[in-house]
């Protein structure tokens, strides 16, 4: 049976060739002739549609280049489809499809070339700036529009991309080196600032009211030198500092006015009493009304004159060794009420038992701190008369901590 664009032979259909295509085996008679003639023109109906789909959607969209693609393997499955019908006006008006696509696609990325290189400026222009949260902001914005640019010619392709890529990563890592480059600067100047402190703590301690106010004007002045921090890591240290500097100052000031003059008979007088009160109190117990009393003995002796006969120079340092332990007992009561809700419920023995391991452990913490001053000041190499005064101060306070810790061990010892 013979049809304008195929035959039947041998009870095979065959598609007549076409664009110097041969004749082609297609399919075979299921049922009769006519009827497989008519499936055959079905199916090349079926593809008619899809053609005529495709060419309304290029018509109708915008963004017809996207097509290109689609259109080409439609194109190329005509050859190899199984239908019965004239594929050469089909392939013909496809192929012109395919240049007006081509012609689109070509002026699209020309367009977008020149789009690609105005951004490249933009990258350029930006790329040095160092007002990094408005400029990163504005690299993103361009980074969004090229990748909403379409692509340009694939030759020119690799080239445009690696000159944006490379303007946009220029600025991101001097971003990068600056933060990190700040972020190492803030380390280093936490530790001038913890320096500072340290001095102020050690000035703060020394008997020289003067020495210890002219120190505090230095320190202050280097104080406001040093860099930036973060202000949660500054704060803290400047909290203690400024406290540390104004009760030197208010020390300082005490000297300049002395207040009522003491006969240095009422000044011995008053020392050995106030002493021997609080070397009585550091005999009991700790209680709240203890602690109270301590503090009202420590307000009376800094109303006595700075300077004191040189008789009361032991008494002194009995003075603040016993007021060490009345505040020592004191914050090691609270340390063990913090560790034990029960601890007024435990027996004696008990309490004893734990107040003694705990305050082991702070005492080998103590003695530990003391060794390390120690060494540390044996292997300077450099060394001023201030210097001597501040680590001798340094240590003999470490070395009191540890003295009064023992000597509240004892105590317990003897319960």
């Amino acid at each position: 049976m013979e049809h304008p664009y195929g035959y039947i032979k041998d009870n095979k259909v065959f598609l007549k060739g076409f664009l110097g295509k041969p004749d082609r085996e297609i399919g075979e008679v299921k049922e009769d002739e006519p009827s497989t003639i008519a499936y055959f023109e079905d199916r090349f109906a079926q593809i008619q549609e899809k053609v005529e789909k495709l060419k309304k959607d290029i018509e109708e969209n915008q963004n017809k280049g996207s097509f290109l693609m689609k259109l080409i393997h439609l194109r190329d499955s005509l050859y190899e489809s199984d239908a019965l019908g004239d594929f050469v006006p089909m392939i013909e008006e496809l192929n012109g499809l395919e240049e007006y696509l081509n012609e689109i696609i070509q002026a699209n990325r020309a367009k977008n070339l020149e789009i690609k290189k105005g951004l490249i400026q933009e990258a350029e222009a930006l790329k040095d700036d160092t007002d990094w949260k408005e400029t990163a902001q504005a690299f993103k914005d361009l980074k969004m529009r090229w990748i909403k640019t379409g692509p340009v010619e694939k030759e020119l392709e690799e080239e445009i991309e690696n000159q944006f890529q490379e303007a946009v990563q220029h600025f991101f890592e001097n971003r990068r080196h600056f933060f990190e480059g700040m972020a190492l600067q803030a380390e280093e100047n936490i530790k001038v600032y913890e320096s500072l402190v340290v001095q102020a703590r050690e000035a703060h301690d020394l008997p020289d009211a003067k020495m210890a106010f002219e120190i505090s004007k230095k320190i202050q002045k280097e104080w406001k030198s040093a860099g930036k921090v973060p202000a949660e890591k500054r704060q803290p240290l400047w909290d203690e500092f400024s406290k540390l500097n104004n009760r030197i100052f208010s020390k300082y000031k005490r000297t300049l006015n002395p207040g009522p003059q003491m006969h240095p008979r009422e000044v011995m007088k008053k020392v050995e009493t106030l002493t021997e009160e609080i070397k009585k109190l550091a005999g009991k117990d700790t209680s709240p009304e203890l602690i109270a009393r301590a503090k009202e003995i420590q307000q009376e002796w800094r109303k006595l004159p700075p300077r004191k006969p040189k008789d009361a120079n032991l008494l002194a340092r009995s003075f603040q060794f016993f007021s060490d332990i009345v505040f020592e007992k004191a914050f090691l009561d609270k340390l063990v009420h913090g560790k034990y809700a029960d601890f007024d419920q435990k027996s004696e023995m008990e309490q004893n038992q734990i107040k003694t391991a705990l305050l082991r452990d702070l005492l080998h913490r103590d003695q530990t701190e003391y060794e390390t001053a120690q060494n540390n000041s044996n292997n300077f190499q450099v060394r001023s008369s201030d210097f001597e005064i501040i680590m001798k101060k340094k240590l003999f306070g470490l070395k009191r901590k540890v003295d009064v810790k023992n000597y509240v061990l004892k105590q317990l010892s003897q319960k």
